[in-house]
């Protein structure tokens, strides 16, 4: 698993307004914690929803959509049910560049 990495993720169950079922999500985590930690950080992939500045723009096995930085999750490596593929690398600096347009003060 590295990043820019798109698995399907079971959540299930959720609580309240995250993401449910079982979707893709793209791996966001360093690949430094990936290889030593049994979890990841990981933001869901929508073909729905607004053009929101932390929904960054994405196509994906020829569906666009958005990288949803306002759900991140930490979930256990368990829950990555299926590797799907990965975004193109100009896709994953404008998710890295989001994020830190999202956490910068």
């Amino acid at each position: 698993m590295t990043r820019g990495d798109v698995h399907l993720v079971q959540l299930d169950p959720t609580l309240g307004s995250a993401i449910k079922k079982t979707r893709p999500r793209v791996v966001i985590s360093p690949d430094a914690l990936n290889a030593h930690l049994r979890t990841a950080i990981v933001a869901p992939m929508t073909t729905g929803g607004k053009a929101y500045p932390w929904r960054i723009r994405c196509r994906f096995q020829n569906r666009s959509g958005f990288v949803a930085l306002d759900q991140l999750q930490t979930v256990d490596q368990e829950r990555l049910v299926t590797r799907l593929g990965a975004l193109a690398p100009d896709t994953m600096v404008d998710v890295l560049v989001g994020l830190q347009e999202v956490f910068a003060e």
